[in-house]
């Protein structure tokens, strides 16, 4: 048995990563949104907090 040796920390840790890249990639496909959805978004909340300060009474 002549091979190199296998650093068992290393091969743990790159194992817990790549699943949690496969995780966060999964979860961007499913929760993400693109950046014109997110501009419209920001647009609307913006459109309505004007119209709304555009009701207030002032005392």
């Amino acid at each position: 048995m002549s091979g190199t040796p296998v650093n068992l920390n290393r091969v743990r840790k790159d194992k817990a990563r790549a699943e949690k890249k496969a995780r966060a990639d999964e979860n961007a496909v499913k929760f993400g949104r693109s950046k014109s959805q997110k501009s419209l978004d920001e647009a609307r909340t913006k459109k309505s907090r004007r119209e709304h300060d555009g009701q207030k009474r002032e005392p």
